[in-house]
């Protein structure tokens, strides 16, 4: 086996949990080969270059080998290798990340809800209120 599917591979390799995750992000043209987008059923084959997005997360890895099953973890790690600027880029962006965090990333959740408003305005009525209370 010299050449596998870049899907079945990103899941061998362990960088998405399901062929499928792998297929969705794949079409969402998260994961480049030697600077191409990649369709799920691209064949990648030791030698190649792959940039993938997960998340903030963007990774270079070179291609090593191909397996047809997914494995334990150390025996994934042994089908790629990170490129020295992917990793220094990931360092760094994890300290950025550590010293001032994104302000959107601290919103848990979106605009409130009709309950959620409506509790607010009470709150503030009561809190807030015009009416004189003798």
């Amino acid at each position: 086996m010299n050449t596998q599917r870049i899907d079945k591979w990103l899941w061998a390799a362990r960088f998405f949990k399901t062929r499928s995750i792998a297929s969705d992000e794949i079409g969402k043209n998260r994961v480049q080969v030697n600077g191409q987008n990649a369709k799920a059923s691209r064949e990648v084959k030791a030698g190649d270059t792959v940039q993938l997005r997960q998340g903030a997360v963007q990774s270079t890895v070179q291609v090593l080998g191909v397996s047809g099953v997914r494995g334990p973890a150390p025996a994934a790690q042994l089908l790629y290798e990170e490129t020295a600027e992917s990793i220094t880029l990931r360092q760094k962006a994890a300290e950025m990340n550590r010293l001032a965090r994104e302000p959107a990333l601290s919103i848990e959740q979106g605009r409130p809800t009709k309950h959620d408003r409506r509790q607010i305005q009470k709150d503030w009525d009561d809190r807030w209120s015009a009416k004189a209370v003798w």
